[in-house]
């Protein structure tokens, strides 16, 4: 870390961001003591940077062991963006590709290595591991999802058992173990299962600040609140359904209303679901439709909102789907519609269970599903009870705590209820007796001569939905009662009779729809959507081009910073948070040009120099790697003798270059050289993005050596 003065300016240069998430700073530093630790961290918090950071400042390789091949390849693409030497061994790639990697490995040239476990401990794959350690030194092993090493966690795989070979095999490696949620016999189980060693324990809170909680009931009009909301989406949106069929109508019917929708399920071939969620994370669709069963091990940071048109079976699941929102920190909305008609669905699921101890267990999962769901009190305190934090509530982002349900006395339509399913003899279900109520002329009911009661069609001024509503919450607040028996027959109970003689009185809670949020007001009101809207385009097109999700060019904050501070320089723009030193050079003079035609045509200032962008002073890292060069010192000699990888150099002279300092070009990249690069830049037709010229280029030119052609090309362009 001597090259940096702080963890905060190694932040800064590796990945952009100005200051650590909570937490985050305190991992990093126990991390580069060499010590074991158990993160529990929940999806957003950042977990994936306390191990990423760590890895570049210490020597050596940093094994990173994931169990999904498509987070790999995100993170490690996400990386590469960000100017890191990561990569990837897993089923994906073929022979010759191992081999090449491999190599990289071996040379030094990699810091961070993702393996799925299955890899890592077989037979082949460890002796390449023992020369690994001995010829460049392991710097630590990272266990992502780590909750899937205890028979305790809610995804236990059996192969992460067998991880506690590393601590036998590398006794002096230190293991960090990173997981969303782990309850406290999981922790244990973490610890015992992998041997760590005295561990640092970080568990960070499970409030996702960001999220905004809302249920709205679910009735005929349901659609087309949803269609609204995707709609009025600016960005990515996860609709969950309960079942495939539920999935698959849902995604024609919104192809039919001209949404971008795809659906995403285990009915699906592997292809149609690898294709499916390809699509969606490069932003070519907006929606994805899929099951709640059906987990998508997606690494999406931009989801704008996550609906689940179906009911959740449980709180945990829910905490997991809808966290799936926001995890850039961005504001994002998760939305349930809630319905008893899929609460009938899921208790038939839990039928179906052979074993009683599970049904029970599931039945109490879901009755605390159904608190959530009804409850009055702040979403959060809910919420996070559920995993043993306390939240003293008001959060102001929910529905409850930024819009509270008015609280009407229905003692009256309670006892007209209670009374029709006593004098019904307590024999039938909930339907039945709101028909009843209705006066409907059912023929069980006039079979029954129901049509003959006093409580026959006394109900007609409600709807059945709000009859409905009643009768729950009537069972929810232990006022009525309903068999198991798979019949669902309303029993009356001593709260039952306090109702009916006026004893106790019954208070419902009115749902409420969601307004336009303030933050939605003042980005209309600033009139920043349209340069946002065009810095989105751009983002995809370049996102097009080098075969990767938007994302990983730049989040949706950054733009948004962007839209809002709108920088004319590069000096400027470098200073923006989440743009790094490596996204700086790659894409900084493209979306200067697009902000700075915007400020034109809206006949704003724009920062010029004969027409060209500014370009910072020299920094004092530059002027080093330049004293040294004219000294005669190569490129590798400098990076050498600085304690900095070659393409910093490289990165450092072709700037000085365009700053119009004296650099001999020709020292650095052999005239034939430069011919080739330049005429695969003429190729390509676009010389500001790196990567595919280094690809059209099957990796034999450096991206050091390909900058600084880039260099005299946008020389020729502005000339």
């Amino acid at each position: 870390m001597s090259q940096f003065p702080s963890l905060e300016k190694a932040l800064k240069h590796y990945f952009g961001y100005d200051s650590f998430r909570p937490g985050q700073k305190q991992i990093v530093e126990q991390a580069l003591k060499n010590q074991d630790s158990l993160i529990v961290m929940p999806t957003g918090g950042g977990k994936s940077l306390c191990f990423q950071l760590p890895a570049m400042l210490k020597k050596g390789l940093t094994v990173v062991v994931s169990p999904l091949i498509s987070l790999m390849q995100d993170q490690v693409e996400a990386l590469r963006n960000n100017g890191i030497s990561a990569t990837f061994l897993n089923s994906s790639i073929n022979s010759w590709q191992v081999r090449h990697r491999e190599e990289s490995i071996r040379n030094g040239h990699t810091k961070l290595l993702y393996v799925a476990p299955e890899r890592l401990l077989s037979e082949k794959f460890l002796p390449f591991l023992d020369l690994v350690q001995h010829q460049v030194g392991i710097a630590g092993f990272a266990i992502d999802e780590a909750h899937c090493v205890s028979e305790w966690g809610h995804d236990f795989r059996p192969e992460y058992r067998q991880l506690k070979l590393l601590r036998q095999r590398y006794p002096d490696v230190p293991v960090m173990a990173l997981t969303a949620t782990a309850t406290e016999r999981v922790r244990q189980d973490i610890i015992q299962q992998l041997h760590l060693q005295n561990p640092f324990i970080h568990i960070a809170s499970f409030n996702r600040q960001n999220l905004y909680y809302e249920i709205r009931p679910k009735a005929k009009s349901s659609y087309t609140e949803l269609l609204l909301q995707i709609r009025q989406a600016k960005g990515a949106v996860i609709v969950y359904c309960l079942s495939r069929k539920g999935v698959d109508e849902l995604t024609l019917r919104l192809q039919k209303d001209e949404v971008n929708a795809l659906p995403y399920h285990a009915g699906l071939s592997d292809e149609e679901r690898s294709v499916n969620q390809t699509r969606f994370i490069r932003d070519d669709v907006q929606v994805m439709v899929a099951t709640v069963a059906f987990g998508m091990g997606i690494n999406k940071p931009d989801v704008r909102l996550v609906i689940h048109y179906d009911l959740p079976r449980n709180i945990e699941s829910y905490y997991q789907e809808a966290g799936r929102a926001g995890r850039d920190g961005e504001p994002a909305d998760c939305t349930i519609y809630f319905s008893y008609g899929d609460l009938k669905k899921i208790e038939w699921a839990i039928d179906q269970k052979s074993d009683e101890q599970e049904q029970k267990i599931a039945r109490q999962q879901l009755r605390r599903m159904i608190d959530y769901a009804e409850g009055t009190d702040c979403r959060r305190t809910i919420q996070l009870s559920y995993f043993g934090e306390y939240f003293a509530g008001n959060c102001g982002k929910c529905d409850n705590c930024c819009h509270p349900k008015p609280t009407e006395d229905w003692t009256i339509e309670a006892m007209k209820f209670l009374s029709c399913v006593a004098r019904c003899k307590e024999r039938f279900g909930m339907n039945y007796i709101i028909d009843v109520l209705r006066g409907s002329k059912n023929q069980k009911i006039l079979q029954n001569k129901h049509h003959e009661l006093s409580t026959y069609g006394i109900g007609k001024d409600k709807t059945a939905d709000e009859w409905k509503f009643l009768g729950r919450s009537l069972i929810h607040q232990g006022i009525l009662e309903q068999s198991t028996d798979g019949y669902a027959i309303l029993k009356l109970n001593g709260l039952s009779w306090e109702v009916m003689r006026r004893q106790r009185q019954v208070f419902l809670a009115i749902p409420t729809q969601k307004k336009v949020t303030q933050e939605e007001k003042n980005l209309k009101k600033a009139g920043m959507e349209v340069l946002y809207e065009r810095l989105r385009a751009l983002r995809k097109k370049l996102a097009d081009d080098q075969g990767v999700p938007p994302y990983v060019i730049f989040h949706d904050s950054t733009l948004k910073l962007m839209a809002q501070v709108q920088p004319e320089t590069l000096l400027a723009f470098g200073e923006l948070s989440g743009v790094g030193s490596s996204k700086l050079s790659q894409y900084g003079a493209v979306f200067l040009k697009e902000i700075r035609a915007y400020r034109q045509e809206k006949g704003l200032s724009v920062a010029t120099d004969n027409g060209k962008i500014e370009t910072p002073a020299p920094s004092t890292t530059q002027l080093m790697s330049l004293h040294l060069f004219q000294q005669g010192l190569n490129v590798e000699e400098i990076a050498q003798q600085r304690n900095l990888k070659p393409s910093t150099i490289f990165v450092h002279l072709a700037e000085l270059w365009e700053m119009g300092e004296t650099v001999d070009i020709d020292k650095l990249v052999s005239p034939e050289r430069q011919k080739v690069i330049w005429k695969a830049m003429q190729e390509i037709g676009n010389a500001e993005l790196l990567k595919p010229i280094y690809e059209y280029l099957e990796e034999e030119y450096s991206y050091g050596e390909i900058r600084i052609v880039r260099a005299l090309w946008r020389e020729k362009q502005n000339n």
